[in-house]
């Protein structure tokens, strides 16, 4: 990674500074505490891997070095590339795999960005990372899963090609151009733009990754990065320089967070929820965030990538519907949501992954949530004994009550009324009208 020549002394800056932080294997070096210098996303994958839920192995790049990039001319410190190579080798270790191998099973890595407060969707996450057309072979083959494999390099290109070099909408662009290139291809192989991407094949894949290819050299002048570690230090600085996009500054200002905070950068061992039908992906909350009923309330996709659910691209499922998929990873997923709220004594929004039956935990924060089920969430957490009555006082917003004086509609009317159309709440409350 370059390093800055001369700089201006900084708090992140001299020698023996750590920062990176690795955890897995039940071990970490961080934990829930560090939100300020790990940012909420690497602070609670230390922790849970700390309490000993399954997340695959990986590092968090601290908050010190984005305030390091923006003060000295978007460079790096000094120490930063051998952490980062102690990090991937600790990675490494922990899974078997090895990063950037041709020859058996290769380690990818997702890169996804943490700010100290949670900034849902504001910042850019790239997946598959170490794919190149050596290693897509070596994925096949420890696998023998062509389809998956490609699938794979398929999303790894759209996304790099997107976030890290610039590939995107342009004025008087409908969609963006790496969807408009597959609608095409449907369109021209299948004579249907609406040909569902989950029957798509290896081959099909591989036609896709030479034309996203060559939409990558034609919009930039370059050819994709081959090299693994070429790929993962154009990720970082895509990461840290999100933390400028237009987005993520509306967002702050709106939330009022302040742009000194920085963001982490969070590099964890890719595990695959596309491997098949006893594979998947969802997002979930441990309580209803809307009711505020205790019931498990979240979707997921099988065979499925996780920004698949939030991407729209097809229509996810209940999560109480996984029981029926998968039995046994939903069990797992019942006691790691009681693991969960026993723990963080608040309502969790969490990501996971399945693969060939086996749960993985990406991600967990406190959960958003309406007036309604913050203020039940608090009362029937003091009664079961997980928070004080202070604490359940202080999580109900004061700006959130007038929802609860909202009128709603009651249950028993709801249930028998004949439904002319469902959609999503935009609001709290309900209105009836002629």
């Amino acid at each position: 990674m370059k390093s800055a020549a001369k700089s201006a002394p900084s708090k992140a800056s001299g020698r023996g500074v750590k920062y990176v932080y690795t955890w897995g294997d039940g071990k970490a070096d961080g934990d829930g505490t560090m939100k300020a210098l790990l940012g909420g996303k690497g602070a609670n994958l230390a922790e849970m891997t700390r309490i000993g839920l399954p997340v695959p192995a990986g590092f968090t790049i601290s908050t010190d070095v984005c305030t390091y990039y923006y003060a000295n001319k978007r460079t790096y410190p000094p120490e930063l590339q051998a952490q980062v190579e102690a990090g991937v080798r600790n990675m490494e270790k922990s899974m078997g795999y090895k990063f950037g191998d041709s020859k058996g099973f290769p380690l990818l890595v997702a890169v996804r960005s943490g700010a100290r407060d949670s900034m849902p969707g504001m910042m850019d996450t790239i997946l598959n990372l170490g794919l190149n057309d050596e290693t897509v072979v070596a994925l096949v083959n420890a696998t023998k899963n062509e389809r998956f494999a490609y699938d794979c390099y398929r999303r790894f290109i759209q996304m790099y090609g997107d976030v890290v070099m610039g590939v995107q909408k342009r004025a008087g662009e409908d969609h963006d151009p790496f969807e408009a290139a597959i609608e095409h291809y449907k369109e021209e192989k299948y004579s249907d733009h609406n040909f569902d991407d989950t029957n798509l094949t290896a081959d099909d894949y591989k036609e896709l990754i030479v034309r996203f290819k060559a939409l990558v050299k034609e919009r930039t002048g370059k050819g994709f990065p081959n090299d693994p570690w070429d790929q993962l230090k154009g990720a970082v600085g895509a990461v840290f320089g999100s933390w400028m996009n237009d987005r993520a500054i509306v967002y702050r200002r709106k939330y009022n967070i302040p742009t000194e905070w920085g963001t982490a950068v969070n590099v964890q061992a890719m595990v695959y929820g596309n491997t098949g039908e006893n594979s998947g992906s969802g997002v979930a909350f441990t309580r209803d965030p809307a009711t505020g009923e205790k019931v498990f309330y979240g979707e997921f996709l099988i065979n499925a990538q996780g920004e698949d659910v939030v991407a729209g691209v097809r229509t996810p499922e209940p999560v109480a519907q996984l029981k029926k998929h998968l039995p046994k990873p939903f069990a797992e997923l019942e006691k790691v949501r009681q693991t969960l709220e026993r723990h963080f004594k608040d309502v969790q929004d969490f990501e996971f992954t399945i693969q060939e039956n086996k749960l993985f935990m990406l991600q967990t924060r406190n959960g958003k949530r309406t007036g309604v089920a913050a203020v039940r969430f608090a009362v029937e957490m003091v009664n079961e004994k997980l928070i004080d009555w202070k604490t359940a006082i202080n999580r109900v917003p004061a700006d959130q009550l007038d929802q609860v004086l909202a009128p709603i509609f009651d249950r028993a009317a709801i249930k028998g009324a004949k439904a002319i159309a469902t959609g999503l709440p935009a609001g709290p409350g309900a209105a009836s009208g002629k």
